[in-house]
């Protein structure tokens, strides 16, 4: 049994050269980035009682960056204070992430593994499945994997892509066929999964739901912002019970 599914990988492999350029095919996720980041800090700030006083809000917490790509989130949670580890399938996107954070003099921990080859014995304070679990050959083995990895009380956040007519319009004829954003077969509309179906999944292995939040796009200001409308992007926040 395995999460990996080898095409998938190789997708991402073929692309990982571009993960750090925000004209290159991962573009959209730079523009992104800071709508999730700001999503995810905010609760993990509620979460834990930090305060905002500083720049380094996250200092202390053990965070997992799973299917970490280039390390696009793993440098600004570390930037924020945050002891982060990052795995990905792809031994690529490891070397490319490994080699932007000794550039930028950022001490992340980069593993080129799944999460349910991942030694579990030092567990996280928070992981992150940010527009992975679309791309995973056993999504029940996936979660099972992450619930082992997380402590009790930790958050868990998994940002994904509704399976919707919606989502089929914007994320694979828009984004890939009309904008060009991603290269054509990025996605697999049939891979997409209705956040009842995710929820349902994480409460099987022992997550509780603390939040669901969409998140939608302005093709005029060319602008991320959260939203209550989930049936494109969206990000569930879970508790391990």
């Amino acid at each position: 049994m395995t999460t990996i599914n080898k095409k998938e990988i190789q997708k991402f492999s073929n692309l990982a050269d571009e993960w750090w350029d925000v004209n290159g095919k991962f573009k959209p996720l730079h523009i992104f980035n800071p709508v999730r980041i700001d999503y995810i800090t905010e609760k993990i700030t509620e979460h834990y009682n930090f305060q905002k006083k500083d720049a380094l809000s996250l200092s202390g917490l053990k965070i997992l960056d799973i299917g970490c790509g280039g390390g696009l989130v793993s440098e600004p949670m570390c930037r924020l204070g945050a002891k982060v580890t990052g795995i990905d399938a792809s031994e690529k996107n490891i070397k490319i992430a490994d080699l932007h954070a000794q550039k930028n003099k950022l001490k992340i921990k980069y593993l080129n593994t799944s999460p349910e080859n991942f030694p579990h014995e030092d567990k996280f304070d928070v992981i992150l499945n940010l527009e992975i679990v679309e791309h995973v050959e056993d999504l029940d083995l996936y979660i099972e994997a992450c619930s082992k990895l997380l402590k009790p009380n930790g958050l868990m956040f998994t940002a994904t892509l509704n399976r919707t007519f919606e989502s089929y319009v914007k994320a694979i004829v828009g984004a890939e066929y009309v904008m060009r954003w991603l290269p054509i077969g990025t996605h697999d509309w049939n891979k997409f999964i209705k956040p009842v179906e995710l929820k349902k999944k994480l409460e099987k292995y022992n997550f509780s739901i603390l939040d669901t939040k969409g998140v939608v796009y302005n093709i005029f200001s060319g602008i991320w912002k959260r939203s209550n409308d989930c049936s494109v992007n969206y990000i569930i926040t879970s508790i391990k019970n």
